[in-house]
């Protein structure tokens, strides 16, 4: 990981990382626009306090999908954690490597571990609830700190 990419806070004895490029919803997903389409996954925060991921649930090619609308689910030993699409569109491909090695979600959540490319219908109104990575690292050091009071 080249750390000038990255933004990172820390949170108790935790090291939490965002992609400086890329988009993030705030509830734990990251959008990286690529011609049109935005390719989504979890962020690293996200795959830390949720857990070793056994299965990731996701929609197929084709399938409609509208801003904070359920796309699926993905399954960790904690817990099973909803997720919600941060872009309307239609779902172009889903990372069918994740079917054999979920596993890649936690080990690289900006990279191999992506979860969905969809073809935007709307960006212009789904980027207006989107936040870059200065604007999100607050939000998730915030949700870090909260989490660690619980414990």
């Amino acid at each position: 990981m080249n750390a000038e990419e990255y933004l990172q806070a820390t949170v108790d004895k935790f090291v939490f990382t965002a992609k400086k490029e890329y988009l993030y919803d705030g509830e734990g997903l990251w959008v990286s626009i690529e011609d049109g389409l935005a390719r989504v996954g979890v962020t690293d925060y996200l795959q830390q306090s949720s857990g070793d991921v056994a299965f990731v649930n996701s929609p197929e090619p084709e399938t409609e999908v509208k801003r904070g609308q359920e796309l699926g689910s993905i399954e960790t030993i904690k817990a099973d954690v909803a997720i919600k699409s941060p872009v309307s569109g239609i779902v172009e491909e889903r990372n069918e490597e994740l079917d054999v090695s979920p596993e890649l979600v936690n080990e690289d959540p900006y990279g191999e571990g992506w979860l969905l490319l969809i073809r935007m219908t709307d960006f212009e109104s789904d980027r207006r609830t989107l936040l870059t990575a200065e604007d999100y690292l607050p939000v998730m050091q915030s949700q870090a700190e909260e989490e660690t009071k619980k414990r």
